[in-house]
């Protein structure tokens, strides 16, 4: 609750929904009639079958727009509903901020009559193939390793579940994490930053030096030079991944 009293207050500005990313998690969802949001933040992503948004921080919820399904103040290990509440329960890039995740995705199953959605990464796939981390920021990644929650895990806390694949367009407008891969001049952005809890809670001074080489690579062109081949993709796959779980 802390956390996002202090990152949320830029979500505004850089943490939009992107249509194509809201366009699998809402075919994921399927046919569901009624979908509770957990960690719902802003309320990015929500479909208009929204019935109630649970967020800890009231920063965050002071941001959702006129009109957004109602939210509540509370958090994922103690949700304030009645079991099978709805049809659907989604967690969308908010479990690595949990207290106790066993306990957040038994409340999820046990809100859902039908289906469960987590939005979420994998750590291991992330280290490999995002140049932020392997180049630049290992200490991002080192950070993320003490929260990362294996989606191995996450499906079996989850009773099984199908993975989906998702793939962050070179022009994505949700500024979360890998969001800018193609973009990297995005990263020397405070602004940007403050909005990836992987890169606002380290804090700058642990990541300056990092961020000074980025800045000197790109200066000299090294970085287009040693990255060319990422200049002609449109997507990218790094390691997030759509959880979906039926019981």
């Amino acid at each position: 609750m802390t956390t996002y009293d202090t990152l949320g207050a830029t979500y505004a500005r850089t943490r939009r929904p992107d249509p194509r990313i809201a366009a699998q998690i809402h075919a994921a969802l399927g046919d569901a009639a009624d979908v509770i949001n957990v960690g719902a933040g802003t309320g990015s992503y929500e479909p208009p079958r929204t019935v109630l948004a649970v967020e800890p921080s009231q920063v965050m919820i002071t941001q959702r727009p006129p009109g957004a399904a109602p939210a509540v103040r509370a958090v994922a290990e103690r949700l304030p509903v009645r079991d099978h509440a709805a049809d659907a329960a989604m967690a969308l890039l908010t479990i690595h901020h949990w207290t106790d995740p066993e306990a957040g995705i038994r409340e999820l199953r046990r809100a859902a009559r039908r289906r469960v959605l987590v939005l979420t990464w994998d750590q291991q796939v992330f280290r490999e193939r995002f140049w932020l981390v392997r180049e630049y920021l290992p200490e991002a990644a080192a950070f993320d390793d003490t929260r990362a929650v294996p989606t191995d895990r996450l499906l079996d806390l989850l009773g099984g579940g199908r993975v989906e694949t998702v793939g962050i367009p070179h022009d994505c407008v949700d500024g979360f994490g890998a969001a800018y891969w193609r973009r990297p001049h995005a990263y020397l952005d405070p602004h940007v930053r403050a909005g990836i809890s992987m890169l606002a809670q380290p804090g700058d001074d642990v990541l300056a030096p990092g961020l000074s080489r980025l800045a000197a690579d790109l200066a000299d062109g090294s970085w287009h030079a040693r990255h060319a081949g990422l200049l002609t993709l449109d997507t990218i796959d790094v390691g997030y991944r759509l959880l979906v779980a039926d019981h």
